[in-house]
């Protein structure tokens, strides 16, 4: 797939920023879809001058249709802080105003045994005539995702470098808040790695992708989200839509609660297992893991009577069905 190349009045300024964002630390690729995406835009609305008047922000700022108040938010913030970027640097722009976050009350699909056991049997029985590859790239990749909890941006943006077969470990760059951290493997699943990497890694160098599409290129999230769907059918899992999932992003809310559950069913206390897997998914802090503790309380109730007092002291006692 070939590379986007911005071409907008703003296109050169788009690529600086990308660059002065490497130079002060940050993953300036992270910026790269959002920037896209106003690139769009610009060219849509006929910008041919570097100005960004108040009639643009209007447009800019209204919700699309089939927007998520999330991707609403992330879309229009992420944006504000490149229009100040260029508002420092003497241009005419209007910087939009925030666009506060609006909580949802939509609840992720954990995943039964069974459920579990017929979806990755559509997974490890998917060939693709296109990509020989995928037969055997993808069961390695949708049991990252199962085991470890890992973003599906994370986990695409794997490189050989990026994994010590010898210790379990894989190290997550394009991550979110920027924030590199690294997840232990089980004994499976570097199994699994062990033998994926004797038929694929001798094929490539440190810089690469381990996850690839017929070209060789980084698989795209929309080629995911397609197979996906395909699993849920095969695995005879409703898919309800309209962002109701069951999506690939479940995943993460499944490891999560059953990671807690096993925590606290060797013994852990709810005080020690709190941190850890908060650390583990990459927050920034214990309050980020909230809404993955109540979901656990609520699916397990005899650990809602255990720590349902503990997690209002510790998250300020908002009950968790509104979270």
């Amino acid at each position: 797939m070939a590379r986007y190349k911005f071409s907008s009045v703003f296109a050169d300024d788009m690529m600086r920023y990308i660059k002065d964002k490497n130079t002060a630390g940050y993953n300036g690729e992270n910026f790269r879809s959002r920037l896209i995406g106003f690139d769009k835009f610009c060219i849509e609305y006929n910008l041919t001058e570097p100005v960004f008047t108040v009639h643009h922000a209007s447009k800019w700022l209204e919700k699309k249709e089939c927007e998520s108040h999330p991707t609403h938010y992330g879309r229009i913030n992420a944006i504000k802080h490149f229009l100040i970027y260029l508002s420092i640097k003497g241009y005419d722009v209007y910087i939009t105003r925030d666009v506060k976050f609006k909580g949802t009350d939509f609840q992720p699909h954990i995943y039964t045994n069974e459920e579990c056991d017929r979806y990755f049997m559509a997974v490890d029985n998917y060939s693709n005539c296109r990509n020989r590859k995928d037969a055997i790239q993808y069961p390695v990749l949708f049991r990252i995702l199962y085991c470890c909890g890992t973003r599906i941006n994370e986990t695409l943006g794997i490189r050989r470098k990026d994994v010590d077969l010898d210790k379990g470990i894989l190290q997550l760059n394009e991550t979110k808040n920027d924030r590199q951290r690294y997840v232990i493997v089980g004994d499976d699943l570097k199994e699994l790695l062990n033998c994926y990497a004797e038929k694929c890694f001798y094929m490539l160098n440190d810089d690469d992708y381990i996850f690839t599409n017929a070209n060789r290129g980084r698989l795209d999230e929309k080629t995911i989200y397609d197979n996906h769907r395909e699993f849920l059918f095969k695995a005879r899992i409703p898919y309800l839509g309209d962002g109701k999932g069951p999506r690939i992003h479940d995943w993460r809310h499944h490891m999560a609660v059953y990671a807690f559950k096993q925590m606290i069913d060797s013994g852990f206390d709810m005080y020690v297992a709190l941190p850890i897997l908060s650390t583990y998914l990459g927050h920034k802090t214990i309050y980020a893991t909230e809404k993955y503790i109540r979901l656990t309380l609520q699916l397990f109730p005899y650990i809602e009577e255990k720590f349902h007092g503990m997690v209002d002291r510790i998250f300020g006692g908002t009950a968790y069905e509104n979270n």
